[in-house]
């Protein structure tokens, strides 16, 4: 992408113009080099009202007929506040040569001066200088029909969204990346360390792209990472955002904005179109998940071809970017990665090789879901694999799901493993709502005579349950005699019509204490 406006360099090398910078070996730093707007001629002795900035202005010098130094001094001013990059002086036309007070304020302003011989007229150079820009906007636009067709190509080739940015990169000759719906790096490149360009990681560019796509509206923003300038575009339509494209460039012309719009439309098309086939997917998965929950994967397996290989976890997740988490997963599934996908009532089930279980924590943790996972199992058990799974989500947060499919704002995020979830035992799973009331009438005889101030039978009962029964160390423990101990452990047998001295009796007793602790 190499057509440069038209600078003061481009009509000093017009070899049909002779013009010739004043002194010769003058060095104005980068003015020569500047874009020039337009080449004006003015012999006013205060142009600046009529100019505009950085454009080139010729003279005669009819203005300095008083040759008073401070005359042009302040003529020269005017022009640099006014933001004129370069003079062109007309000689022999009222004076021979250029005038030295003009060279020395000129140098002093930082303006380029250069000479204008009498046989080149002025509206030689201001032709010269449209013709250059009407060049440079012709080739401009032939890039951007050139660019088009190219990144039409590429767009019907295999992974065309990822050959359409290789593309778009290789046509504005710099690093373009695209961000998922998460802000997680997609695609990236080409990314060259030796000029210091920030790969697709980087977390400035990273923490843009997730700020653009939390505020939930089609935008761009420009922004500055590793000392460089990028300008980030929002993919899809506002309220339904699937991602970023950054690009390694500051402000973009028109051409340039315009190649950069058709691809984020070419994008955003593409992105729409792997969701429909992915949704149809996850449906015809949804429909298998049906026969792999019965603990029969042959129908899965010749539909599909394969499975994920076992031992494999059954995880399923549930949050408010329950989709986000859905195309995290198909994005990985795309590179390759051994994994079942099913959209359930219950939410997002995943099913994976018991080997890469890690893939789950970096899920969790980049889309915000809550994810329930199994132990490792065979097939022929992936109904267990899959009721654990359920365990862990309602174990590790609240039970159920919220309207919509979502679950509440205030619900825990994560990984929950079921090994985690059921270490608190069979009686913490046994803990419902019916078991909680059973207990509490089971045990009301001893709070009605605690509560009355007679005792403390239930406390009693438990620290001797804790101490296996024994009254020795149970009586240390409550700070009383075992005497005292072994009276109250009768009155509370006889309180709940019970045999404490059985095993089964001391048992379902502990159950139920354990059972209205919770």
């Amino acid at each position: 992408m190499d057509h440069p406006a038209p600078t003061l360099r481009t009509l000093l090398g017009r070899d049909d113009l002779g013009l010739r910078l004043v002194p010769a070996d003058a060095a104005p730093g980068d003015t020569i080099d500047r874009p020039v707007r337009w080449v004006h001629s003015s012999d006013l002795a205060d142009p600046t009202p009529f100019l505009a900035e950085d454009l080139v202005l010729l003279t005669t010098g009819t203005q300095f007929s008083e040759d008073d130094p401070a005359l042009v001094s302040a003529y020269v001013a005017r022009l640099a506040t006014r933001g004129v990059l370069a003079l062109g002086f007309g000689t022999d036309v009222h004076r021979a040569g250029v005038p030295d007070e003009l060279i020395s304020a000129c140098a002093a302003q930082g303006i380029a001066l250069f000479e204008v011989p009498y046989d080149t007229p002025f509206i030689a150079i201001a032709r010269a200088h449209a013709e250059a820009i009407a060049a440079q906007a012709y080739a401009r636009r032939t890039w951007a029909l050139e660019t088009q067709r190219a990144l039409a190509i590429a767009a019907l080739r295999p992974r065309g969204l990822e050959s359409t940015l290789t593309e778009l990169a290789r046509r504005l000759d710099c690093w373009v990346g695209m961000y998922d719906a998460a802000g997680a790096p997609a695609h990236g490149g080409p990314a060259d360390p030796e000029d210091g360009l920030p790969g697709p990681g980087d977390r400035d560019i990273v923490a843009a792209a997730v700020d653009l796509l939390a505020r939930g509206g089609s935008a761009s923003r420009a922004i500055e990472a590793a000392g460089r300038p990028y300008t980030l575009f929002t993919l899809g339509r506002t309220g339904h955002l699937r991602g970023v494209i950054a690009i390694a460039a500051g402000a973009l012309d028109p051409e340039s904005r315009a190649v950069v719009t058709s691809v984020i439309a070419m994008a955003g098309l593409s992105l729409e179109q792997s969701d429909q086939l992915a949704r149809s997917r996850r449906r015809l998965h949804s429909q298998l998940l049906a026969s792999l929950r019965a603990d029969e994967p042959s129908l899965a397996r010749r539909v599909l071809g394969s499975l994920p290989a076992a031992p494999v976890v059954v995880a399923i997740a549930v949050g408010q970017r329950e989709n986000t988490a859905t195309e995290w997963w198909e994005r990985r599934r795309e590179a390759g990665a051994a994994v079942f996908l099913a959209e359930s009532p219950d939410g997002l089930v995943i099913c994976l090789p018991a080997a890469d279980t890690g893939a789950l924590d970096e899920a969790a943790e980049q889309t915000g879901v809550r994810i329930g996972v199994s132990e490792p199992e065979d097939y022929s058990a992936f109904s267990r694999a899959h009721a654990q799974a359920l365990i862990a989500l309602r174990r590790g947060g609240r039970a159920g799901r919220g309207a919509g499919g979502a679950d509440g704002a205030a619900e825990a995020r994560g990984v929950i493993r079921y090994a985690d979830a059921a270490e608190s035992s069979v009686l913490g799973a046994l803990a419902t709502d019916e078991a909680r009331l059973v207990a509490e009438s089971r045990l009301a005889p001893l709070r009605r005579h605690d509560g009355e101030g007679d005792g403390d039978l239930e406390r009693s009962l438990r620290v001797w349950l804790e101490h296996d029964a024994r009254l020795e160390p149970a009586a240390e423990a409550l700070g009383i005699h075992r005497h005292t101990l072994r009276s109250r452990i009768a009155q509370a047998a006889a309180l709940l019509r019970t045999d404490l001295a059985s095993f089964p009796a001391r048992a379902e007793l502990w159950a139920a204490l354990q059972t209205v602790r919770d």
